[in-house]
């Protein structure tokens, strides 16, 4: 082989085997969310959710905790049929959906809200639930 291509060959090696690393961190990184962002994001949410250990339900159910709930099953609040009889427990990737677009993940729920259009807002927020001790 070449010099000029044996470097060349060497060189993309190594970028290959730094870049492949770097990228799972940075995506790693992504997804896990910024919890600061997150609180500010839930801004729009907190008119009607509380969280945190005296979170109570009001307009909407208290959220804290969720991650690991079954949906519709706190005591504190009057739950429209379908989220009550949804069946399922709340994950993150079932959170990020319903945050996203929450009559798509369970049609005829009763919160009056379109959904958050923007990924990173959606990480944050499931940051910031995450971090409520």
């Amino acid at each position: 082989m070449p010099p000029a291509c044996l470097i060349r060959s060497v060189f993309l090696w190594r970028t290959a085997l730094l870049a492949v690393p770097l990228a799972f961190l940075s995506s790693s990184a992504c997804a896990a969310g910024d919890p600061v962002a997150g609180r500010a994001a839930f801004a729009k949410c907190a008119s009607c959710h509380q969280v945190g250990p005296s979170a109570r339900g009001g307009f909407g159910p208290q959220l804290y905790q969720v991650i690991g709930r079954k949906a519709g099953s706190t005591t504190d609040y009057k739950y429209s049929p379908a989220m009550a009889n949804a069946g399922f427990v709340w994950t993150e990737d079932k959170l990020r959906a319903f945050m996203k677009a929450p009559g798509d993940v369970v049609p005829g729920n009763k919160m009056r809200f379109w959904g958050i259009g923007s990924d990173r807002q959606i990480d944050d927020i499931l940051a910031y639930l995450r971090s409520v001790k």
